[in-house]
This record gives structure tokens, C-alpha cells and sequence, in this order.
């Protein structure tokens, strides 16, 4: 039995993962049966069609409206109105807000 005197080489995964055929990735991929080159927008389409790309959307949707929701909440808290708990939609909480930074504006000229 012959032992070779050189380490074995280790196989170090690239920090890059190759790129996926399906989605054209690279700038020489090939489109359906390799014919041409997928164009960025068309790479981009595919992508955006994939399951586990819509449900990562849906979930940054989301997040986004339940903070925009949030802002919205807080923002009708701060305004004074009468009853304090009268339900008002968004484009009323901007314009009362408007208006109640208006009058607290003439307040401080005055």
C-alpha cells in the first residue's frame, strides 16, 4: 500500500452558488432549448413568478401596510377630535392633521 505524501485537496464551497439554468442567470445563459440569451427583464419575469418569490413579496407587503397602519394609528392619537375615538379614514387623519398643524402654527405667531 503506497501513501501519497500530499494533503488531500478540501473541497471549499464557492462563495458564490452557481448560477440557476432555469432562471437565465449570467450573461451567457440561453433561453428555452438554449436558442439565445434571456434578456435582464425577461430573467427578472421568471424570478418574480416563482412560488417562494410571491410569498417572500407578500410577506414584505405585509409587514410594510401594518407599519404604514401603525404610522396612521399613532398619528390619530396625537390629533384632538370630538369624541376622541371617532373613527376616521386616512385622507382624514392627513387633513386634520394638516389643519391642526396649521392652527398650532397661529397659536405660536400669536
Amino acid at each position: 500500500m503506497m501513501l501519497n505524501s500530499e494533503p488531500a485537496a478540501l473541497e471549499v464551497p464557492s462563495a458564490r452558488p452557481e448560477p440557476d439554468p432555469a432562471f437565465g442567470a449570467g450573461a451567457g445563459a440561453a433561453g428555452p432549448a438554449g436558442k439565445e440569451p434571456l434578456s435582464r427583464e425577461e430573467r427578472r419575469r421568471r424570478r418574480r413568478a416563482t412560488a417562494k418569490y410571491r410569498t417572500a413579496h407578500a410577506t414584505r407587503e405585509r409587514i410594510r401596510v401594518e407599519a404604514f397602519n401603525v404610522a396612521f394609528a399613532e398619528l390619530r392619537r396625537l390629533l384632538p377630535t370630538l369624541p376622541p375615538d371617532k373613527k376616521l379614514s386616512k385622507i382624514e387623519i392627513l387633513r386634520l392633521a394638516i389643519c391642526y398643524i396649521s392652527y398650532l402654527n397661529h397659536v405660536l405667531d400669536v
